[in-house]
């Protein structure tokens, strides 16, 4: 419901009683008109009435601006067909001054009957400081404001973002220096066959007699070779097998090597395999020279090859590139995939720390969240003024029909929208009758809730309880829930309501809260500006 209508909605807080009574039935009086501050008066009020009716005293603070101390019980005696009633009360104050102690109300059968105001002057207690010691003030405690530990948070998710980041960089990211193995296998294969035997040399395995380890070694440098620039299968492939394949390419002009080159060859290769299975044992002189051979078949064999057209070279080109584009391929998917466990792993301890739903309102955005982590404004609305905080400064709301109801002058103030998820209404309204006039807050109560029932509101829950101010202002609270209905819509949505009713004089104050149901950021907001109602004196 937009703003514009709540002048129907709150039209009810102008609603109120006012009994004319007589007095013969009823008097009161008080045992002193002048008091020391804190000292009690005893209040009576003498009641005459049928032994029928049922007579209702006065309750509660209705004696402001002095304080009910406590309340007697009544005294009874019979006096033919009539009973003689008294009711006393113990009141104080507080504070120097001259007071009025309200009429008060009566009711007798269906009839209303108000007590004559009664003037108190309270003095102040005349203090001897000849006699009594002086102290000096005491200094201000400090105390240590709990802080909000948010930025602890922020921070440890900050670090964790900073170690998952340096820890992508450094092991999949970052160019790493390479081994001397993954430099080796960097070279063209010829460098690494020439290479491969300067590190046989180095070996010891002709030190030490060891020709089968030192003809493997020699035999597989050979086969490696020819494998990457020869026949792709000539590590796996026999001795015959591979001669053959070399007279078959020598044959076919596919590679010009000699017949004495691949005899050269064949004659290692089959003497390795003697030595392998232990058939022979050469004498180490021979080993050298089998070495010498294989490093000057090596130089034939790379002149023997062609050299490579220029698609050839295209497609070798094309193969680094997309050798390249694999590996920084798989490096985007480790990422993608450490990057998402870690969100995850973040995601999954926020929601054992603070709630699912929390978080979930925390990325995706709440506006009862954002309204209750805001920044709270605490101000004053009327006169006299209500002071109140609220998330968001409440708006005033005019009508001219709050200054012809009643003869009454009201201004309010509000928030939101009756049917929307928040909404809140402040309003004091001042009506032109004699101060004495007392008004009755579950009349005004009972006029609000018709209204939200005028406007669509059903199936309203209600709960009356006392309401007392931090500055102990009494008040009725009026609270529950009901359906209320969506705006250009036949849906309804659970909701709930609290009102809050003030009195003092002729002036009526009232609070009203609506708030979607089940929503426990909304919960929260309508707890806190409950807990910051305050009411103070017109100065």
């Amino acid at each position: 419901m937009v703003i514009g209508h709540r002048s129907s909605i709150f039209l009810s807080i102008l609603f109120f009683l006012i009994s004319w009574c007589s007095f013969s039935q009823v008097s009161s009086s008080i045992d002193s008109t002048k008091i020391k501050i804190g000292a009690q008066i005893t209040y009576k009020i003498q009641v005459e009435a049928d032994t029928t009716d049922l007579v209702v005293f006065p309750e509660g603070q209705t004696f402001a601006p002095l304080e009910i101390i406590e309340s007697y019980k009544v005294d009874t005696t019979k006096n033919s067909a009539k009973y003689n009633l008294i009711k006393k009360y113990g009141l104080t104050q507080f504070d120097s001054g001259r007071y009025t102690i309200p009429r008060q109300k009566i009711i007798i059968g269906n009839k209303t009957f108000y007590t004559d105001s009664l003037k108190v002057e309270v003095n102040n207690v005349v203090v001897d400081t000849t006699k009594q010691g002086l102290y000096d003030i005491k200094p201000y405690i400090e105390v240590e404001k709990s802080a909000s530990d948010w930025w602890k948070t922020a921070l440890i998710v900050l670090g964790i973002l900073l170690l998952a980041a340096f820890l992508l960089y450094w092991f999949i990211w970052r160019k790493k220096p390479l081994t001397e193995e993954e430099e080796i296998a960097l070279l063209p294969p010829y460098e690494r066959a020439k290479m491969a035997l300067k590190k046989l040399d180095e070996s010891d395995y002709l030190q030490q007699a060891e020709l089968k380890g030192y003809y493997s070694e020699l035999t597989f440098i050979i086969r490696k070779y020819l494998d990457e620039k020869v026949y792709d299968r000539a590590l796996e492939s026999t001795t015959d097998e591979l001669v053959a394949r070399l007279n078959l390419l020598k044959d076919g002009n596919q590679i010009e090597l000699s017949k004495e080159d691949i005899r050269n060859i064949e004659t290692i290769l089959k003497r390795a395999d003697l030595v392998k299975f232990a058939k022979s044992a050469p004498d180490v002189e021979l080993a050298k020279i089998d070495r010498n051979t294989i490093d000057l078949e090596i130089d034939h064999v790379k002149e023997a090859l062609p050299e490579p057209t220029e698609e050839e070279k295209l497609l070798d080109k094309q193969y680094k590139e997309e050798q390249e584009r694999k590996k920084k391929r798989r490096k985007i998917i480790a990422t993608v995939v450490i990057s998402v466990f870690l969100i995850l792993t973040i995601f999954t301890g926020f929601v054992v720390k603070y709630g699912f739903d929390y978080v979930k309102d925390t990325i995706v955005g709440n506006d009862s969240k954002e309204l209750l982590e805001g920044e709270w404004v605490n101000s004053a609305y009327g006169v006299p003024p209500i002071y109140i905080s609220t998330p968001e400064v409440l708006e005033r709301v005019e009508s001219k029909a709050f200054d012809t109801i009643a003869q009454a002058k009201t201004t309010m103030f509000g928030y939101g929208k009756l049917l929307g998820d928040v909404s809140m209404a402040v309003s004091t309204t001042k009506f032109n009758v004699p101060d004495t006039t007392k008004i009755d807050l579950n009349i005004s109560i009972e006029g609000s809730l018709r209204m939200l029932e005028q406007n669509g509101v059903k199936n309203l829950i209600t709960k009356r309880d006392q309401f007392i101010t931090p500055n102990a202002a009494e008040g009725l609270k009026v609270h529950g829930t009901a359906d209320f209905p969506r705006p250009l819509s036949e849906e309804y949505v659970k909701g709930n309501y609290v009102m809050l009713a003030f009195t003092t004089q002729n002036i009526l104050q009232q609070v009203m809260l609506v708030w979607k149901a089940d929503d426990e950021y909304a919960d929260q907001i309508m707890e806190r500006v409950l807990n910051s109602v305050e009411l103070k004196k017109v100065e």
